[in-house]
């Protein structure tokens, strides 16, 4: 038989090899939807009985209450008793409160539920927790009181679930080893009013536990949970829940309003100065850049510019407390991309020596402030993150950026003598000051001009160094300090050549053409202050929600 009649007319055995190759897949993807619907059944099958699972036991759970003759002490609110319906007139106390003084009394409180512990079907006990301080709470079953199931629903509840709680106040034998108050309560009311999930993203007694309780463990053959940083982060709310988080921002409060009731006490006017300006506000590369209605823009480096204006404008003595913005790829432990400053700028009469005089005072105040009023708040940090107290000067030590240099020096640390100080040589002389000086907090002044910003004014008597300071704690640098330029025509020529668009700042430069007073200030980070104040190891540790080059979220 020929070729021709083995294979039909324009038809080749890879036609026919392509057909049967093609059927076989048609009919292994027929099998594949089979087997995949066949999946998907089961699947939608074993969501159905879970499904019906739950709502089963719903409803037997309120077969239950209602059953109860006690069900009106207890259970869920519903959403319309939540959106402000009434005004009840009811006391509430807080829990950090409720101690000894009020043995006997009645109390209504709010708090998160830290931990429940069933003990049998007729004892139930809870931990509640509000801001940072927890009490215990006790169910237990006696008629027309409390009853079973107002045990099983207390005791069911999930953690970091919002309860209000009736009860009266006694004090146990025993001190209580799991809460904070001395004192429990003795429960006569329990109704949930925010059910938190099942399974949280993190749990707070993980969050809260320090590296020494995770390394005892590790050594007793026990492996505990460690919180990284990156999990803290991307769960943040759940995070600041802890003791040391909540000690940590309630000690950054108080730095911004230490730090404002001494200025405004020494003659200083609070102002607010824009973000988005048309040039940059420090020099350099560090900027974000945007377009403001066609026009480009940055966010501002800090207040720098604007608040010398409001000096030209007879404000003698201004601060603020606002966000500032670098650009840097910085990925360290101390570098953020949005932070906030504590700024401040004043005139001076006579020497740049009178801004570092406000540094002196306003931060040993601080810190007196600090371990005096703050005394459970450090407790709550130095538990999960150990440290000891900052040791400082009634007078704060200063000394010149060329004594520094002399002691790393001595010590075998070659410098730049007109250059800047890297970390590392900052933590040697922060150590080489502490050892000789008893010191961790000191001023460093008289800087290479060459390495300040383009406003700072050079030193009368060697134009290679300026009139300018930087303020360390721990051997890391907090504030850099200056005094200003207020000459215009030196100012622009300074602006051009550190490498600025002297028309960019136009009006910044004019404003000194109007007359301005010799003057001078400084920049501090509030996080960074928080961070070295406690001893903590990163600044992503004292940003409520960090913003650094890799992070915008949450």
């Amino acid at each position: 038989m020929s070729s021709e009649m083995e294979n039909p007319p324009n038809t080749s055995p890879e036609d026919n090899n392509g057909a049967n190759t093609s059927k076989v897949a048609e009919e292994e993807g027929k099998a594949l939807s089979k087997k995949a619907a066949k999946k998907e059944a089961m699947k939608l099958e074993k969501l159905k009985r879970q499904q019906e699972a739950a709502t089963a036991a719903a409803a037997l759970a309120a077969a239950s209450i209602e059953s109860d003759p006690l069900s009106g002490n207890y259970g869920e609110v519903p959403l319309q008793e939540l959106q402000s319906k009434a005004v009840s007139g009811r006391k509430w106390t807080e829990i950090g409160l409720v101690n000894e003084d009020l043995k006997d009394k009645e109390v209504l409180i709010r708090g998160r539920v830290q931990t429940t512990r069933p003990v049998g079907k007729n004892i139930g006990f809870l931990v509640l927790r509000e801001k940072g301080f927890t009490i215990q709470c006790v169910l237990t079953v006696a008629d027309n009181l409390v009853s079973r199931q107002m045990v099983k629903f207390a005791t069911s509840l999930s953690r970091e679930s919002h309860v209000d709680i009736e009860g009266i106040v006694s004090v146990p034998q025993d001190p209580i080893k799991g809460a904070s108050q001395q004192v429990e309560v003795q429960v006569r009311k329990i109704y949930c009013i925010s059910k938190a999930v099942p399974n949280l993203p993190i749990n707070i007694d993980d969050a809260a536990r320090s590296e020494a309780e995770i390394e005892k463990a590790l050594q007793a053959g026990e492996q505990l949970v460690r919180v990284n940083q990156d999990t803290r982060l991307n769960y943040r709310v759940l995070d600041i829940r802890t003791p040391a988080n909540q000690g940590i921002f309630r000690i950054q409060c108080q730095v911004e309003n230490i730090f404002r009731q001494f200025l405004l006490a020494e003659g200083f006017v609070g102002i607010h100065t824009p973000k988005l300006i048309a040039g940059s506000s420090e020099g350099g590369a560090a900027v974000f850049r945007l377009d403001y209605k066609g026009q480009p823009a940055c966010l501002a480096q800090s207040p720098q510019l604007h608040k010398q204006m409001a000096i030209c404008g007879d404000f003698g003595r201004v601060f603020e407390i606002g966000p500032v913005f670098r650009a840097e790829d910085s990925f360290t432990h101390r570098h953020l991309c949005e932070f906030t400053g504590l700024d401040v700028e004043m005139e001076i009469k006579e020497h740049y020596f009178e801004v570092m005089d406000i540094v002196d005072r306003l931060f040993v105040a601080m810190f007196d402030s600090l371990n005096e009023n703050c005394k459970k708040e450090l407790d709550a940090i130095r538990k999960q993150y150990p440290f000891e107290p900052l040791k400082y000067l009634r007078k704060t030590l200063r000394l010149t950026f060329q004594e520094g240099i002399q002691m790393l020096k001595e010590a075998g640390v070659e410098v730049d003598p007109l250059g800047d100080l890297n970390t590392e040589a900052e933590r040697k002389l922060g150590q080489l000051v502490l050892e000789k000086y008893g010191t961790e907090f000191y001023i460093l002044h008289r800087y290479p001009l060459a390495v300040r910003p383009f406003y700072t004014m050079p030193c009368y008597d060697d134009p290679a160094y300026s009139n300018s300071f930087d303020v360390f704690i721990r051997g890391e640098e907090i504030i850099s300090g200056a005094q200003r330029v207020h000459i215009p025509e030196f100012l622009t020529t300074r602006a051009e050549a550190c490498g600025i668009e002297v028309k960019t700042i136009s009006t910044y430069i004019d404003s000194f053409r109007y007359g301005a007073p010799p003057h001078g200030g400084f920049g501090v980070g509030l996080e960074r202050v928080v961070m070295l104040f406690c001893a903590l190891n990163n600044i992503r540790k004292t940003s409520l929600f960090p913003r650094d080059p890799l992070r915008i979220a949450p």
